[in-house]
């Protein structure tokens, strides 16, 4: 028992769990509750994973055939593969330029403000954008230890139905719920400095996307 006059030790605090459920998208009950962003997710990556990009072995392959054709004098295919795009410039590049169609974004990206801005971008476009679990996810499907954003700028005719389905769904969950994950996306990790800068810079880029449509 404790003696007279002195005060138990007090409890270590735990961190909140608000900002690792943000981190992390949503939390359990969440997930238990509604089913439907995980199979969203599992039929984004069957999407993605479609399209990789080629790794060295294939483009090794593909120019040894190149050469052969060459050599033997037969047509060469010149039409680009399509393939999911990545890195950060590129990417926002093809945003501002209205041709991508789908933009996945990685959650857990450090610093966040990397691209916490992009949703206010792709909105300012009207283009499908989602976040996902995690950057070594996205890193797998473009051979990377990890990429923060991935990119579809179009799809094959026979997969045009099952995108135009995982487009709606993305819409629907992120684009048309833009103020809610804004306020629990950014709003939950950065400080108020960032937040201002966050701002700063959208403001900026919806500017310039402004003139650039003219």
């Amino acid at each position: 028992a404790p003696k007279k006059g002195v005060k138990p030790a007090a409890a270590a605090k735990k961190k909140p769990e608000k900002v690792r459920e943000v981190a992390q998208g949503c939390t359990d009950s969440e997930e238990k509750k509604d089913p439907q962003p995980a199979l969203e997710a599992t039929s984004l990556f069957k999407m993605l994973l479609k399209y990789r990009p080629e790794d060295k072995a294939a483009k090794k392959e593909r120019l040894l055939k190149r050469a052969q054709a060459e050599t033997e004098g037969k047509p060469i295919e010149a039409k680009k593969p399509i393939v999911v795009k990545y890195g950060l410039n590129h990417v926002t590049y093809l945003i501002e330029q209205n041709k991508a169609q789908l933009v996945v974004i990685a959650h857990d990206v450090d610093p966040i403000e990397l691209v916490v801005w992009l949703p206010a971008l792709c909105r300012k476009m009207e283009i499908p954008y989602c976040i996902v679990k995690g950057k070594a996810r996205l890193g797998t499907v473009v051979h990377q230890k990890t990429a923060a954003v991935l990119c579809l700028t179009t799809v094959k005719n026979e997969d045009k139905l099952e995108f135009s389905k995982i487009l709606e769904a993305i819409k629907a969950n992120f684009n048309d719920k833009y103020d809610e994950y804004r306020k629990k996306w950014g709003g939950g990790i950065m400080g108020s400095k960032s937040q201002a800068k966050t701002k700063a810079k959208e403001r900026v880029l919806a500017k310039e996307v402004a003139q650039r449509m003219g």
